[in-house]
């Protein structure tokens, strides 16, 4: 069977959005942009595939299809903005078979004006096609939550957001295959703000917490409780948990593109976030000497190295910076994850533990990084010597909170 849809790039973005294509009954191919890891288990992989789900190395395929989502990766860049290599290289790539009548869509996380001003013209110049009269030009902002099993792209609304009318159309079409609620927004400036206002609006409130946790610890007040309590005000507040860093692959902005000024706010926030994993090796450090212990040779117990609970994607993740931290203190740094059989930290590969139970009996600190649903956290409790909990998720009492 002929596929439908091109996913170009299928790493978190990607592979995600072509599950979803295959589940709503529509032939996919699948374009890889790089080395990319997605967020599906092997079994979802094989169900893609017996479903219409195709990869290809073969960029000629690219041309047979109706519609083409763009999904590639953009990382942090050296001046601190995002990367867009990848997107560059996934738009020349389709341009170069790109026919009339296609929709092209980008999903990837960009500036404000980056689908007009520097995917318009890629795709304009290899093709000799024009957007908005010979195909059609959208972009959507990425709202893929892995390891969600509440909000799923079937019931999460979808923003559309074309050069033309037509082109916004053209898209709401597609993704009216795939989600119950698609909301068009003005044009593609607005569309590409979404992502924009959505990823800065988490990590500010994060940051926001993550300091209150700093505070109320000098305090000597519980965090986890105010949150608690906080959270039935039936307006005006919507609750965040702090943690020990943000991880991910949504990166925040804190300015708008070449022409957008500085977002202050967002600015402190990254600062804020950036500070945390730093934070909890000083806690760690201060609880091993409260118990006669120096940082210097003691051995430290990492619990959950991934960046999200219960998945294996480490992007981002803050055990990294506290292992590394907590190394250059002297620490003897092991690990457990269920989902991670072998981990490197500077090109040095830490020992994992096999034995949950005996490692962490066995550790001077036990910090709880991620809390994965497998970890039975008041066993741990009894079972550690020093518990650090960074994800709150222990019981009152039976470990010290962040």
């Amino acid at each position: 069977m002929p596929a439908d849809l091109a996913v170009i790039g299928l790493g978190p973005l990607g592979l995600p959005l072509a599950q979803a294509a295959v589940a709503a009954g529509i032939p996919t191919l699948g374009y890889a942009t790089g080395p990319e890891a997605g967020s599906v288990s092997p079994a979802e992989l094989r169900r893609m595939l017996s479903g219409g789900f195709r990869r290809t190395a073969n960029a000629a395929e690219l041309g047979r299809v109706r519609t083409a989502v763009i999904c590639a990766p953009t990382p942090r860049d050296a001046d601190g903005g995002l990367d867009l290599s990848l997107v560059a290289q996934a738009a020349r790539t389709l341009a170069g078979h790109l026919r009339p009548h296609t929709t092209v869509i980008l999903e990837s996380p960009v500036p404000p004006g980056t689908t007009e001003d520097f995917l318009r013209p890629l795709l304009e110049e290899t093709s000799g096609l024009r957007a908005g009269r010979d195909f059609q030009l959208a972009y959507s902002p990425c709202r893929v939550d892995p390891g969600n099993r509440v909000f799923t792209p079937g019931n999460t609304p979808k923003v559309i957001g074309g050069l033309t009318p037509a082109c916004t159309e053209s898209a709401a079409a597609f993704y009216g295959r795939l989600t119950e609620k698609v909301v068009r927004a003005r044009g593609l400036r607005e569309a590409e703000t979404v992502q924009l206002l959505e990823t800065n609006f988490r990590h500010v409130n994060i940051a926001l917490v993550n300091e209150m946790a700093v505070l109320c610890h000098e305090l000597g007040v519980d965090l986890w409780d105010v949150i608690r309590c906080a959270e039935t005000k039936p307006f005006g507040f919507q609750s965040f948990r702090p943690g020990p860093g943000v991880g991910g692959h949504a990166v925040p902005l804190d300015r708008a593109g070449q022409a957008g000024g500085p977002l202050r706010m967002v600015e402190l926030a990254q600062q804020v976030n950036s500070r945390m994993p730093r934070y909890v090796v000083q806690r760690a450090a201060a609880l091993l000497n409260e118990h006669g212990k120096s940082a210097r040779g003691a051995r430290v117990l990492l619990l959950g190295v991934t960046y999200k609970p219960d998945l294996a994607d480490q992007q981002g993740t803050p055990a990294r910076e506290i292992a590394i931290r907590l190394m250059e203190l002297g620490a003897s740094v092991s690990y457990h994850d269920p989902h991670v059989p072998s981990w490197s930290v500077l090109d040095r590969p830490v020992p994992r533990a096999d034995s949950l139970y005996e490692a962490a009996a066995d550790a001077d600190l036990t910090i709880l990084v991620q809390q994965h649903r497998t970890y039975d956290l008041q066993g741990l409790s009894v079972k550690a010597q020093l518990l650090l909990d960074t994800r709150g998720a222990t019981p009152t009492g039976a470990a010290h909170r962040l």
